[in-house]
Order: structure tokens, then sequence, then C-alpha cells
């Protein structure tokens, strides 16, 4: 599926340790809020990133300039179906490094940086949805993604993070952003250009949680793109997340097996919209803000939404949009919008 040549990425003997790792780490959460938000403000256009300490973007990488200046390290960040990240260097500059892990994976791979190419920009002031694509390279073996790195790590450690870490942030009010942030990224994958994208790869909320990184300012950044299918309901055309049965309170009615006397047959399984989507909110955010003080007046005061989003049909189910909207205006009433 993809050329194997002889380039490779050069190997820093001396790697960085965990212990080193996270002095580093605090140091970077250690930045004024007012430095992230210019960091955040700085926008790049199409085929360029902006790494924190830049002054001017750079366009994205190739397979020369990886073979040049890319330092890897043996610091596994982590690993999952599709890929190993690796710590590795760009100049003096931290960046994740994600190796193809198996060929038969390489479609997968590869779609994760189409996603990252094409997803129709929302720039914000706060912060950034997406990750930043640095560079990439499917010649080499094996093939390599590098984005901006985040090292606070994946958002399904979260609660550990703010229960021993970082106690002071461990507030309902930065808690319930991170709701805001999971509802806003919805909203903007349904409303590309294109179509509607499905955030298929999230069978629980922990799953959920686990594609998106961790800012050092408390925010979500979705990361792993490699599924993200399309909508087109102009044209009929529905998705499907995977093709094995489904099942669990978390997934949307829809996504279920609907004939009981009958085996599962993925050829004969219904398609769905990105209303599935919708159904996970109210379980991602409950996760979310699980165990923190005021977390249950706040429940009360999502309630009426939250059923919404439960609605058996997905017609009634509200859009992301509203249920953004929605959110705001009980951040508004419970006065949980203090900037840090």
């Amino acid at each position: 599926m993809y050329i194997t040549s002889h380039l490779s990425i050069k190997v820093f003997v001396g790697a960085l340790t965990l212990a080193a790792v996270g002095v580093f780490f605090s140091s970077w959460r250690n930045e004024s809020c007012r430095e992230a938000s210019n960091h955040a403000m700085l926008q790049c256009p199409v085929g360029f990133f902006i790494l924190p300490n830049m002054t001017s973007c750079h366009a994205w990488l190739t397979c020369t300039d990886i073979f040049d200046s890319i330092t890897a390290t043996n610091l596994l960040l982590g690993q999952g179906a599709v890929k190993l990240v690796y710590l590795g260097k760009w100049r003096d500059k931290e960046v994740a490094l994600s190796y193809l892990m198996d060929d038969s994976m390489f479609e997968d791979f590869q779609h994760n940086v189409q996603m990252l190419r094409q997803l129709t920009p929302r720039p914000s002031a706060s912060h950034k949805w997406l990750v930043q694509l640095v560079g990439w390279c499917f010649q080499q073996d094996p093939p390599v993604l590098i984005t901006e790195f985040h090292p606070m790590g994946t958002a399904d450690n979260v609660h550990k993070m703010l229960h021993e870490q970082f106690t002071d942030n461990n507030t309902l009010s930065v808690r319930f952003k991170l709701c805001l942030d999971f509802v806003r990224t919805l909203e903007i994958l349904h409303n590309q250009n294109t179509g509607s994208r499905v955030l298929c790869d999230s069978n629980d909320p922990q799953k959920a949680l686990s594609q998106f990184l961790l800012s050092t300012n408390f925010r979500l950044t979705l990361n792993d793109v490699d599924a993200l299918p399309l909508v087109k309901k102009t044209l009929g055309q529905l998705v499907k997340c995977g093709h094995r049965e489904l099942t669990g309170d978390y997934i949307a009615p829809e996504q279920l097996w609907p004939f009981e006397d009958i085996p599962y047959d993925d050829t004969a399984m219904p398609g769905y919209d990105e209303k599935i989507d919708i159904w996970k909110i109210p379980d991602v955010c409950n996760k979310l803000i699980q165990g923190c003080n005021g977390a249950a007046s706040l429940k009360l005061h999502l309630f009426d939404v939250h059923s919404k989003c439960k609605s058996l049909s997905p017609s009634e189910r509200p859009t992301a949009k509203e249920v953004l909207e929605s959110y705001l205006t009980v951040m508004k009433k419970l006065n949980l919008g203090n900037k840090c």
C-alpha cells in the first residue's frame, strides 16, 4: 500500500525519561493564560503550522524535511490499533510522531492525514479545536504523521490529572468548559462544507475522550480523526460505524441491530446520520463533571437538553448547535464562564 524506502528518522539515543518529560510538562502548564491565548490567536493558512514560541507560520514538513530535521526519541506517548506515537523534536520544538503499526491499516492512517488536511478550520480566540498537522511522509518505512505535541496527553486521563496534579483547576467551571468543547467540536464536524462528519470511534465515554488531547489550559483538542465518515443527507448518503454489531446503552438506538430474530448481517444493517453523536453528549458531559462539587446542581440545569439528546427518534434530538446554545445559557446562568 505504500512505498518502502531507505528514508528513516534519526533516533536520539539519549531519549527523554518520563521524569524529564514530567519536568517539561510542568513548565508548560505554568505558562500564563495570556501566553496561551496569544498562541491560540496566531492562525496559519492551510498548508502551514505554528508551534509554541514560534513567531511565524511554517509550511507543512515534507519527506525531505522530516529526514533532515526530525529527531525521534524512544519515549512512547501512546498506542492504538493504527499507530504508535513517540515524542520527537523538530529544531527545538517537541512534536508527536505517529508511526503506522500495521500495513493493513494504511488506509485508516492515510485517512487521518487527509482529515487533518481537509477539515474546515474554525479559528477561535480561546483555543484550537483540532490538533495541528506539522507534516507527514507515506514513502518512509514505516509511514509517519507529525503533529503538535500536547504534554497533558489524552483527555481520558482528565480525572486523574485534576485530582492528583492540578487540584486548583479541579472546578466545575473547568470541567463544564470541557463539555462545551466536546459539543463545539461536534458542531464543527456536523457543519463541514462537504456534509456532516460523524465521530464514529467513540463506543463509550472513555473511548470518546481518548480521541481528544488535553491542552495546557485545560481545553479539548480533537486528535484522532481516522474514523470520521461523511453524511450527505441531500444525496441520501448515511454512515455505519464499522462492520461489527454494536451494543450497549451508550450506543444510539439506530445503531443497534433492529431484527431480534435474525443474526446480525452487516449488509442488512441500516445506515444512520450525525444524530448518533447527539445521543452520546449527556454521557460524555456527565463523565467529565462527575464527582465535582456542584455537579448535581449542574445536571439538573442540563436535564431538559440532555433529555432531548436521548430522544429515541433521531429527528427529535437537537442539533449540536442547539445543544451548544443551551450549554452557554446554563454557563451564564450559573456564572461558570470565568477565564483562567
